[in-house]
């Protein structure tokens, strides 16, 4: 018989929108090849950050807009978030902002540069918004990450339509959702052995609604990736053993970041994940074992 949560797993993975948010660290020069690229494939959703020193955020802005002008997708089917980083993050000698500023000032540099940056159109910045910003990391402090979220908050709804986190643990994110006027909505982590995989902070996360990304889903599990239950969907569906690892990491509610270099992998991944889905629809029950067998792995590794 056929689990609740089974049930909400299946439900997860055939969610019919993109399956992936297109990640533009390290890409440097080729960031705006990359990214329009990455949306001409069917990527919707792009994630960057206010960090020169690992992320070319003026470059997607050029991608975004020339892919609007060509009519290759329009601005409000688009999901684009960047971030906040500390001066700890960031490159001493190319930074948006004066790290000497207080906070609050970085914090108006910042997004004011993200705003500019991300402009859906050249010649004018007035409509421009972003669909979430995160900070890239808590402060040193949790009182400094709070004050930090105060002012983050002012540009919510009309600038900012959304907030949120990476790189953070559950007590500072139940902080700031229980401090906030405005709650968190994301959370982008690494999904890996050395966080237990989050699996305390995910059902905070799926219990308040707030989206978990992940990141180095794919370079931070080898093991995983070599797990019986990868290897068996990956042979039932007829896709590679890293699409079945985003199929089974999706259906426990994750959205996962993929950062292929490769034009031909985009398309691959989100081919596989389509193929994936449709196998589902057709073999529910080998699914739900397989689905299961590796929701249990994640969890017993968390122990």
């Amino acid at each position: 018989m056929t689990s609740a949560s089974s049930i909400a797993r299946v439900s997860r993975l055939q969610d019919d929108r993109p399956a992936f948010i297109y990640g533009t660290a390290w890409k440097k020069d080729q960031t705006k090849r990359l990214v329009k690229e990455a949306l001409v494939q069917g990527f919707r959703r792009v994630d960057t950050a206010a960090q020169p020193r690992h992320y070319q955020e003026a470059l997607v802005g050029e991608a975004l807009r020339e892919a609007y002008k060509e009519g290759i997708v329009a601005r409000q089917d688009v999901y684009v978030q960047t971030k906040y980083t500390t001066p700890a993050g960031q490159d001493i000698n190319n930074m948006p902002y004066d790290p000497a500023a207080p906070l609050a000032a970085q914090l108006h540099t910042s997004v004011a540069s993200s705003l500019k940056n991300l402009r859906p159109q050249a010649e004018q910045e007035g409509d421009s918004y972003i669909d979430c910003l995160l900070l890239h990391s808590p402060l040193p402090t949790i009182e400094q990450t709070l004050q930090a979220w105060d002012v983050l908050e002012t540009y919510v709804p009309d600038k900012i339509r959304t907030l949120g986190i990476s790189n953070v643990t559950l007590p500072v994110l139940q902080a700031i959702y229980e401090d906030s006027a405005i709650k968190p909505s994301v959370v982008q982590n690494r999904f890996y052995p050395q966080t237990r995989y989050d699996v305390p902070l995910r059902a905070f996360c799926t219990e308040h609604g707030i989206t978990y990304q992940s990141f180095w889903t794919l370079t931070g599990n080898p093991a995983l990736l070599k797990s019986q239950p990868v290897q068996v969907l990956a042979q039932a569906t007829e896709v590679s053993p890293a699409i079945a690892l985003y199929a089974l990491i999706m259906d426990l509610g994750v959205m996962v970041l993929n950062g292929t270099t490769s034009d031909n992998h985009m398309q691959e991944d989100l081919d596989g994940i389509r193929q994936v889905r449709n196998w589902v629809t057709s073999n529910s029950h080998d699914w739900t074992k397989i689905s299961s067998e590796f929701d249990s792995l994640v969890k017993s590794l968390h122990t």
